[in-house]
């Protein structure tokens, strides 16, 4: 048995055994990897070993998200955790490599007042700000103090790094924007769009339509003498969004039932519409402002697109920044 596939039992173990799967039967204890393979070295990258303790650490937190699968049996489950396998040792790999990038330059350094503030926070946070607890902690991990201080500096500075790789692609140039817009004008089509104000008028027992009616035209011979819909939303609706002055935000026509997206859709922005009666009762709609389909213009999109832009140019920037640390680093897997 491979050291990957014990690994991938010891884990589906651990699953199986809390129910996050769907009625498998557990790997034997032979194949247990806490029993056979705890100190197993997964790779060396720099003078750092990666072991399987390693690698299970980082992956337990990771298990809960099976709970959303159905895993029918051990062969399917290895299947699914060989790729996070590949992917955490991979992470754990490229840790090391940035943390050495930043020790490069001897000038650069972490000051001891932010390890011991992160310390603090995490003994605050975690440990109800006993020290007592904290330090048992380190102990059930076999850890001491200097190793986690150590522990704590490479993850302020593995932050740092990848902070900053982010932020060295983070400047979109118009040129850039304009282009992308033209070459996904699909994109950013937009659908109609109403921003609604509503006013509904509840039925009560007995209540005619023409009765309805009456409410709703006195309701708007207010609005044309001068009285804010919004306002009157406040005083006349009945539905919930009364006290925000029946304000339902921007709609699209497929967000409507057809009795209110043709007389919705034939407003201009500032018009409200006649009566619409229904069993339910009486409603006015008003359009607070208008979108109309067809493609966006850049402007509306620009901001839009720059944050797209910046995902894919830090994406790739982070996967060619880390080939580069890759190709002049020294790792060796198992």
């Amino acid at each position: 048995m491979t050291l990957r596939r014990s690994l991938a039992s010891a884990v589906y173990a651990t699953v199986a055994a809390t129910g996050f799967c769907a009625q498998p039967s557990a790997p034997t204890a032979g194949d247990n990897l806490n029993l056979r393979y705890a100190n197993g070295i997964v790779a060396v990258a720099e003078d750092k070993i990666i072991t399987v303790a390693d690698v299970s650490r980082e992956i337990t937190p990771l298990l809960p998200g099976l709970q959303r699968e159905t895993i029918r049996n051990e062969q399917e489950y290895n299947a699914k955790i060989e790729a996070l396998q590949d992917s955490v040792i991979q992470d754990l790999i490229d840790r090391v490599l940035i943390i050495k990038e930043f020790k490069k330059d001897e000038k650069k350094h972490i000051p001891e007042a932010i390890v011991d503030a992160e310390i603090a926070r995490m003994q605050s946070d975690q440990f109800d700000n006993d020290r007592s607890k904290f330090l048992a902690y380190l102990r059930s991990r076999g850890t001491t103090l200097r190793e986690f201080r150590k522990e704590q500096e490479d993850e302020i500075i593995y932050r740092y790094m990848q902070g900053q790789q982010r932020k060295s692609q983070s400047v979109v140039s118009p040129v850039k924007i304009e282009l992308f817009y033209n070459e996904n004008k699909d994109r950013f089509y937009r659908e109609d769009e109403v921003h609604l104000r509503l006013i509904q008028l509840t039925r009560t027992e007995g209540e005619t339509d023409a009765q309805l009616a009456a409410i709703g035209t006195d309701i708007l011979a207010k609005l044309k003498a001068g009285t804010s819909f919004e306002d009157l939303a406040k005083e006349y609706s009945k539905d919930a969004r009364k006290s925000k002055g029946g304000d339902w935000g921007w709609l699209k026509r497929s967000d409507f039932k057809k009795e209110f997206s043709d007389p919705a859709f034939a407003l201009k922005k500032g018009e409200a519409s006649q009566p619409v009666l229904l069993p339910e009762g009486c409603f006015l709609l008003f359009a607070e402002d208008r979108k109309f389909a067809g493609i966006q213009p850049i402007d509306e999109v620009r901001d839009q697109i720059e944050r797209i832009l910046v995902t894919q140019m830090s994406r790739s920037g982070q996967e060619r920044w880390l080939e580069r640390l890759r190709r002049n680093g020294y790792v060796k897997h198992y």
